[in-house]
């Protein structure tokens, strides 16, 4: 199930409000040129940051996502015509050999189920050519964030912005649940044009190391690297995996 935020056309359109400016994707385009990526899979391309910033720069970019509305928002980008845009997810992609496969930001950390996992891993690997990487960060539960996360308060979380359509949008978080793996929280979100309120829960699974390795070991991949996100050093484990023969 989609996110309210990335599903709902009126959330989706002021995403890039308050999630814009997304230096943490520097990496990524890093290692497409590290990987020689001619083409490149981007699962849960969101509003499409990274592929439209990837397809300005001359790399074939597919990018998949299972929210629409988050769609609309990146087919209007500059770019976006050189995309190759997919609703669906990993699972449901159609014949496809790319160098290279992304998830960034808590993508990963969305399939909540071990099957869910599996066969996104499974779409993934089949979409890439011999050889070709799979690359994507999780948080490392060792770190615990939730617990600073536990103290989102509306005063500490309180964002707003102007609307391109008019009036503003104010947006805060609070955390509802953790129940270890998962972490569970909500977004609100208020336009002034109209006083409409949304909210948008979401469930995050951190996985251990460990767990993430196997995983991709049994999907058929070999781990190659396991490095740290350079914008948030220590926080987040970013897998590089490499296609192999299915056991």
């Amino acid at each position: 199930m989609v996110d309210a935020k990335f599903g709902v056309r009126r959330l989706a359109a002021v995403y890039d409000l308050f999630e814009g400016g997304r230096g943490d994707l520097e990496h990524y385009v890093a290692m497409v040129g590290e990987f020689s990526a001619r083409r490149v899979l981007d699962v849960g391309c969101g509003t499409g940051e990274l592929a439209c910033l990837l397809a300005g720069a001359g790399v074939g970019v597919v990018g998949v996502d299972p929210a629409e509305a988050s769609l609309e928002v990146a087919r209007g980008k500059e770019f976006a015509e050189r995309v190759q845009w997919i609703h669906g997810d990993a699972t449901t992609l159609p014949g496809l050999q790319v160098d290279l496969a992304v998830m960034t930001g808590n993508v990963a950390q969305v399939f909540l189920t071990d099957e869910d996992w599996a066969a996104t891993l499974s779409g993934v690997h089949e979409a890439l050519v011999p050889d070709g990487r799979f690359v994507f960060e999780t948080r490392d539960p060792a770190r615990r964030v939730w617990e600073e996360w536990k103290d989102w308060s509306r005063e500490s979380t309180y964002q707003e912005a102007p609307v391109a359509a008019g009036g503003t949008v104010a947006t805060w978080g609070e955390v509802l649940a953790v129940e270890l793996p998962f972490v569970t929280f909500r977004g609100t979100y208020v336009f002034s044009s109209d006083d409409a309120v949304f909210t948008s829960d979401s469930t995050l699974r951190f996985r251990e190391r460990a767990e993430l390795e196997e995983s991709l070991v049994s999907a058929g991949f070999v781990v190659d690297d396991v490095r740290e996100a350079p914008d948030r050093p220590g926080m987040e484990f970013v897998f590089v995996a490499r296609k192999s023969s299915r056991p």
